[in-house]
């Protein structure tokens, strides 16, 4: 079955909710039992027994987004900053050491250095091209391998399946943020990762209205990974677990039309006098479009462009400049965007260097060739500013 149709079935029980097409919203705390043997029934076998731990809702958006990764099972939370933070939390404690990549989001590096360092647990960054070489900086206290391909802000793309073999080989657990691919394009766990992280407020949620994380796991993983994260008590709100199944029907939609427009775009980006490089890894240009096509079968609307030689004071006056690209965080809704990262200070392991500015773009659900013409207006300006 195709996944455009497993969206439309996955989630839904209509015998169980009186014929209705879509899961109702579940709002509560407390769940009567009609005796305690009962509930202790339902405690043993991990079934819903408190509002905190979920509830239809959330569970049918969990027990989706488990099928479309593969995983045994998924765990939400509030949000996808919770869901790298609590992972890592959840499966280190003192004296263990951690191997980062090096082109890693921006919040989950600062928890590293700020929060897990607080609790005695050493943080690698490492080259995000690294691959197999990973071997190398394996101690006897690493306990999880941690990816994001492509990289945040840069694009680069790992080799996944090298890095999971490595790590497997010395028992090692590994992680990844993959969320630019999402489920649909990218599955972590059948490459040998055992933990699969998504921000459902990305793609999945798909209209800026909501903040969510999913991770999945491998039936080895999960058990500890969910009683891990459990303990902190931070599950999603079952309004936004119902927002999420209703973005998650139109997914294969709306990454149609991402990656379509994305992509015509990149390619136009690419003839301009104005642009060094465009970090699109479906592009032929990418230095890592191999690995790009080998592990995933699609891409999303986000992506980056090295200036050719414009300060970074010319690129925000290029940004600001722009009609229809708002200045915002976040991705992956039906808005474009625009902002103007400077990786310079979160690198470690391999310092950024480029011709010129760095400006990050998602290409949301308008019309291409508006775009375009908003492009064209701020490139305009970008050459009055540089």
């Amino acid at each position: 079955m195709q996944d455009s149709t497993r969206l439309t079935l996955l989630g839904r029980d209509p015998e169980a909710q009186q014929g209705f097409v879509n899961p109702p919203v579940f709002r509560g705390s407390t769940i009567l039992f009609p005796t305690v043997e009962a509930m202790e029934r339902a405690k043993a076998a991990r079934e819903i027994t408190y509002g905190r731990t979920g509830t239809p809702t959330s569970r049918a958006l969990a027990d989706s987004i488990a099928a479309l990764e593969g995983g045994h099972g998924c765990i939400l939370t509030a949000s996808g900053k919770a869901a790298c933070n609590l992972t890592l939390a959840a499966l280190l404690r003192t004296g263990d050491h951690l191997l980062m990549v090096d082109a890693v989001y921006g919040p989950t590096r600062h928890f590293c250095d700020r929060t897990l360092a607080r609790f005695g647990i050493e943080t690698t960054y490492y080259d995000p091209r690294i691959g197999a070489g990973i071997a190398a900086l394996f101690r006897p206290e690493t306990r999880l391998v941690f990816m994001e391909s492509p990289g945040s802000l840069t694009f680069e793309v790992q080799d996944v399946p090298a890095i999971a073999a490595a790590a497997r080989a010395r028992g090692i657990t590994t992680a990844i943020d993959a969320t630019w691919g999402t489920p649909l394009f990218f599955r972590p766990l059948a490459l040998g990762v055992d933990i699969s992280i998504q921000a459902v407020t990305k793609y999945i949620g798909g209209h800026s209205d909501l903040l969510m994380g999913a991770v999945a796991a491998t039936e080895a993983v999960y058990p500890r990974l969910r009683a891990g994260i459990e303990e902190f008590g931070a599950p999603p709100s079952p309004e936004d677990c119902w927002l999420a199944l209703r973005g998650l029907r139109t997914l294969a939609a709306r990454l149609a039309r991402h990656q379509e427009s994305a992509l015509a775009i990149a390619r136009w980006l690419e003839t301009r006098p104005e642009v060094s490089r465009v970090l699109h890894p479906a592009l032929e240009s990418h230095p890592d479009h191999a690995l790009w096509k080998r592990d995933f079968t699609g891409a999303c609307g986000l992506f980056g462009l090295v200036l050719d030689g414009y300060p970074e004071a010319a690129a925000r006056a290029m940004a600001d400049a722009l009609e229809l690209f708002g200045i915002g965080a976040s991705w992956g809704g039906f808005e474009s965007l625009v902002l103007v990262p400077d990786p310079t200070p979160v690198r470690t392991a391999v310092p950024w260097k480029a011709e010129g500015a760095l400006l990050r773009l998602h290409i949301g659900l308008e019309d291409p060739e508006d775009l375009v013409r908003d492009l064209e207006r701020g490139l305009a300006r970008l050459r009055a500013a540089g």
